[in-house]
Parts: C-alpha cells; sequence; structure tokens
C-alpha cells in the first residue's frame, strides 16, 4: 500500500541528525542528503529524528528546513517532515483562511475526515486545538457558510467505529433515505448529514451499494445529475473518499497538473499524506483512469529537488 522505501537497516537518529547538520553548513544546501535522510524515514522514525536534532543542536528542526529551503520543495519536506497529525492540523487551517469560490480548498477537511482513521481524526483534532487555541469545529463555523458548515462540522465531529461492521437491514433503509433526500435535492438534509458523518466506513459502502443496486446509479452520479453546487461538489467528495479514496486522491493529482500550471499545493498534499498510506492503489487506480502512469505525469509537471522529492515519496530511486 505504502510507496515509502525504508532501507533494513536505519542508521540512529544521531547519526541521520548528523547528516541533516552536516547538510545545512557550507556553502549552498545540499539538497540531495536531505532527501536522502528524510525521504526514507517513516513517520515514527521522523519523530524520533525531530526530537534527537533539538537535543543534540537546541534549535527545531523544522524551523531550519524552513530557513535552508524554498518554494514548493521546502513546502513538500516540511509538510513531510510534522507529525501527521500536526501536518493535518495545519493544512485545515490554511484551508479555512482561504476565500475562494468553489470547494477544492475545503478538501483536506474532507479528506482528514473521511479518508483517515477515527484516530488520526481524534488526533488532529487535539492538534489543532493545540497549535491555535481554537478547535477545527469553531473555526469551521466562523469560516463556512451554510449549507457546508453543516456537513463539515459534523464529518469532523464524529468518531466512527473502526472495525468491519455492517448491518445489511440498515444499509438497505439507508439508502433509501439518502435516495429521498437527493430526489427531493435536500441535499444538506438531517438524514444526509447524520448518516454520512456518523456510520463505519463499511457501512456506509454497503449503503452504497444497496444504493445502486435499487434505483439503478450510483450515489455519487445521482448528487452530479441534480448540478454543480458546492454542496454538490463537496457531497462526491465526502463519498468518494469514503467508498474509494485511491479515486479520490488520483483525482487531486490528475487536477493538479492538467491543463497550463501545476497546482503545487495539491499534489504535494496529496503525495506527502498519502505515501504512507494507500499510495500504490492511488498509483493504479491513476493509471486506469488516466491510461498514462503517475510516475511520468509527476516527472513530466515537475522539476529539480522538488521532484526529486516527490519521486523518492512515490518509491522511486533517486
Amino acid at each position: 500500500m505504502s510507496t515509502l522505501r525504508v532501507p533494513d537497516a536505519v542508521p540512529p537518529p544521531a547519526q541521520d541528525c548528523e547528516k541533516l547538520q552536516k547538510a545545512f553548513q557550507g556553502w549552498g544546501t545540499d539538497e540531495k542528503a536531505i532527501i536522502w535522510v528524510l525521504g526514507h524515514r517513516n513517520a515514527s522514525q521522523r519523530r524520533i529524528i525531530r526530537d534527537t536534532y533539538q537535543h543534540l543542536y537546541n534549535e527545531s528542526l523544522i524551523d531550519r528546513l524552513q530557513s535552508e529551503l524554498s518554494g514548493d520543495f521546502r513546502n513538500a519536506v516540511v509538510l513531510w517532515t510534522y507529525d501527521p497529525p500536526e501536518r493535518d492540523a495545519r493544512l485545515a487551517k490554511e484551508a479555512l483562511k482561504v476565500r475562494k469560490k468553489g470547494i477544492n480548498h475545503l478538501q483536506v477537511i474532507v479528506e482528514i475526515a473521511c479518508a483517515s482513521s477515527p484516530h488520526h481524526l481524534m488526533s488532529v483534532r487535539q492538534a489543532y486545538c493545540s497549535l491555535f487555541e481554537s478547535s477545527l469545529e469553531e473555526d469551521i463555523t466562523a469560516n463556512v457558510s451554510l449549507p457546508l458548515k453543516k456537513l463539515l462540522v459534523g464529518l469532523v465531529s464524529s468518531y466512527r467505529y473502526d472495525k468491519e461492521m455492517v448491518d445489511l437491514n440498515v444499509a438497505k433503509l439507508e439508502a433509501a433515505k439518502l435516495h429521498e433526500a437527493i430526489k427531493n435535492k435536500q441535499l444538506d438534509h438531517d438524514d444526509v448529514v447524520w448518516i454520512l458523518s456518523t456510520r463505519n466506513v463499511f457501512q456506509l459502502q454497503a449503503t452504497f451499494e444497496f444504493y445502486k443496486q435499487n434505483y439503478g446509479n450510483s450515489i455519487d452520479q445521482d448528487i452530479k445529475s441534480f448540478g454543480i453546487s458546492d454542496l454538490a461538489s463537496l457531497l462526491r467528495v465526502i463519498i468518494w473518499c469514503i467508498d474509494s479514496p485511491e479515486k479520490h486522491f488520483a483525482e487531486v493529482i490528475r487536477a493538479s497538473i492538467v491543463g497550463l500550471g501545476t497546482d503545487e499545493d495539491s499534489l504535494t498534499r496529496a503525495i506527502v499524506t498519502r505515501a504512507e498510506i494507500d499510495m500504490m492503489k492511488i498509483r493504479g487506480e491513476y493509471f486506469n483512469t488516466n491510461k498514462t502512469s503517475l510516475d511520468n505525469a509527476v516527472i513530466g509537471d515537475t522539476s529539480g529537488d522538488y521532484k526529486d522529492f516527490l519521486m523518492t515519496l512515490l518509491g522511486a530511486r533517486i
């Protein structure tokens, strides 16, 4: 599932820190050394490296990376080096600062709530409170308008059961409730919010399957047929993140590189947040949908140290 390549014999954290410290010294930064160390360590190993670096050199590794690196390469390395809950809390905070039409900037909140484990969502909420002296729910309420606010607060406030428990009778009943709400164009109906924000992933996948069997179309197709409102678009992202996260993230990557220019923030987020989770499945979905490899797409749209770092996270031998 993960594309991260961690060596069988990982050096002691102090040795990794020494290599990083040397990379920061002299005329210019040794970006290759930074990629080699941080791009081949998992989240727990990176946490130990950060703590060890602070102890050995009495400075924050994150702060040093911020000062030594630049551009999209810096953004990707710093995001990767953060502890995952802190990283996602910071991504959510930045998303809530954006004042743009559409829902693209809010996708990260849906990803945290629907494409992550319940435990990770709780950790993100705790990190958010510690970092910003407010809750994620409060900031959504303050920065997002209805009806999106109602749906997002429901999603981030929930704690889903994380075991494979499915009640087929409930799935059939709730598929009917979702169909009724969609048919009546009541996409923010309380039943919709409650079902999507409280049921476990396996239960919801069964509900979506009953929906398709009983009503002819998939639930996201029916939502799409009622127009392209922000609420409809957000609901489709939620359904994809619950039903097939790899489909959602493959589309995030495709959208980030299609056309003129590259949306580096979205590309970075997708690769950094999923490299240790399901990037192999995303890679397969990308190929099946776009008839070209994800690796070739990234290579064709990025360059320099930024490209090398992303490719390292994708498992390339740089």
